[in-house]
């Protein structure tokens, strides 16, 4: 064999009993799993190469299937931010703003509007137009060596919705909704796995839920899945689960809610009736699944809490806005005193939104501290052109422990790279569960963590071969120290990378080796093939 790793405890992902077994890789793939005690006559693996595992457990390579890495995994080949964490697979087009399908308008308007999310693009060549060609050109990255790791796509429903009708506050006519159809079912087509959306972010929160199931119905047809960041986590966020639950069913969809959770005071305490809601419609036979990271704190973009009205015309119309001192005040009095929906229809308390990047240099010194109000918040998105990204300090640990458990959670950390001082989420999530919620907390056991983060993630994806530890599948691994690992990110140091995590394998290659990043590429783009 290539490889054999040798004496793992093998947390096979299934969420079953962990067992001490060699494992053997050949061609990318797992070749033989010999449990310790096997029937006499059933020889131990030999291999051109042996790993000595002992005392670190070996499971399926962990899938993020909530990441904003759309251009960083072309931007930098190491990618170690995933990497290093045991992420071998990410799903990328999230919160229903990414880079295709696109025209040349519609690629310089998402790249103004989500510049705080992935930089503004001017390191990348964004040679593409077509899903099909952003996931060629993953393939392609780095002189045709790939990527880091694998990635999938989720076509972005606010994307499109500016593709067909650009930023309007209105219905579709019925020429654009065909529009619409028409792309979403070529990007299914092209490899996506499902479609996102992001419903407090302009323009898809423009979409009415007429729209948004007639989309739905497309996905569906082409066996994917609706992946929406929903219309409030705050005020109301009860209603927002209960509308894409009937949304979904209505379209015959299957549904994975992005980051579900139950932020801000009014919900303080409230998981348990998210949990009920959930619980109620998949007794009744509802195909869903939900991901969160294991953190309080949220993490957007400043101009992202302002009023949908505010942002109808694009980014330079919300930049003439924010200059009129009396549309201004307006805009204040929505964020302030009404609550706006880009806040969750929740009045924003500024001192739980902290600044973590700019994208202007000469505003470097507000990073790190808390917004002090209005005046500040609307300095920074002028001058910082709504480039600004900031945490939100409105989660509860209670509500995130009891959603972690659920039966269909995954891991997803919504991981934002940009910024100098992002959330810790972006590095750390992995080895967070598996560290504090696993071994310090035993909130979950390590053979049901892993299965959350590998399994589950891989039956959403429909990817068969992916997921467990069986003969046959595709050898995307993690080896990892039960007793150290741990997550190395913090608040004030973001960037660090994680410990007790020596090994990690993309296709049966080393990207990982006694803790270095080595310079292999052996991730490509991961195309749902369509059932149509």
């Amino acid at each position: 064999m290539e490889l054999v790793i040798r004496d793992a405890e093998v947390v096979d992902g299934s969420g079953g009993p962990s067992y001490r077994a060699d494992v053997a890789i050949e061609g990318g793939r797992i070749a033989a799993i010999v449990k310790e005690g096997a029937a006499a006559g059933c020889q131990r693996p030999t291999g051109r190469r042996v790993l000595d595992a002992e005392g670190l457990a070996l499971s399926p390579g962990f899938v993020d299937m909530h990441a904003h890495s759309d251009l960083a995994l072309l931007r930098d080949p190491d990618h170690s931010a995933k990497a290093a964490q045991g992420v071998t697979l990410e799903v990328l087009g999230q919160d229903g703003l990414s880079y295709a399908p696109v025209d040349d308008r519609t690629l310089a308007e998402v790249r103004r509007t989500i510049t705080g999310w992935n930089g503004d693009g001017s390191d990348v060549d964004l040679d593409w137009r077509t899903v099909g060609e952003y996931l060629d050109r993953l393939d392609g990255a780095h002189g045709g060596r790939g990527i880091a790791v694998n990635a999938a796509y989720l076509i972005p429903q606010g994307t499109v919705r500016m593709y067909a009708m650009g930023w309007e506050d209105r219905p579709a006519t019925a020429a654009e909704l065909d529009r619409m159809r028409r792309l979403v079912a070529e990007g299914m087509a092209e490899g996506a796995v499902g479609m996102s959306s992001g419903l407090t972010y302009t323009p898809g929160m423009y979409a009415p839920d007429a729209e948004l199931t007639e989309l739905c119905r497309v996905v569906a047809g082409y066996g994917g899945y609706y992946c929406p960041h929903h219309r409030s986590y705050g005020a109301g966020a009860l209603r927002a689960y209960e509308e894409m639950i009937a949304l979904t069913r209505e379209a015959g969809c299957p549904l994975h809610l992005a980051h579900a959770t139950m932020n801000f005071g009014v919900n303080e305490g409230r998981a348990p009736e998210l949990l009920a809601l959930l619980d109620a419609a998949l007794d009744e036979g509802a195909d869903i699944s939900l991901d969160t990271y294991p953190y309080t704190p949220g993490c957007t973009t400043l101009v992202a809490l302002l009023p949908g009205w505010a942002s109808e015309g694009g980014p330079e119309a919300v930049l003439a806005r924010l200059r009129d001192d009396a549309t201004a005040e307006r805009i204040r009095h929505h964020l302030e005193e009404l609550g706006s929906d880009g806040c969750h229809g929740v009045p924003v308390e500024w001192e739980t939104i902290e600044v973590s990047g700019v994208t202007d240099p000469a505003l470097a010194e507000f990073t790190g501290r808390r917004v002090d109000g209005w005046a500040t918040a609307r300095r920074l998105l002028t001058e910082d052109r709504l480039g600004t990204t900031i945490l939100q300090h409105v989660g509860h640990e209670e509500n995130v422990r009891a959603i972690m458990r659920h039966r269909v959670h995954t891991g997803g950390s919504d991981g934002i790279l940009q910024g100098l001082k992002p959330h810790p989420r972006a590095y750390g999530t992995f080895p967070e569960y598996l560290g504090r919620y696993v071994r310090d907390l035993g909130v979950l056991s390590l053979e049901e963590c892993v299965a959350h983060l590998t399994s589950r993630p891989a039956a959403r994806l429909r990817l068969p071969d992916r997921g467990l530890v069986r003969e046959g599948n595709v050898a995307d691994l993690v080896l990892f120290d039960p007793a150290t690992v741990a997550a190395g990110s913090t608040y004030d140091s973001p960037r660090t990378l994680p410990t007790g995590i020596p090994h990690v394998l993309v296709d049966g290659r080393f990207v990982v080796e006694d803790g270095r990043r080595t310079d292999v590429l052996a991730g490509r783009a991961i195309r749902r093939t369509p059932t149509r």
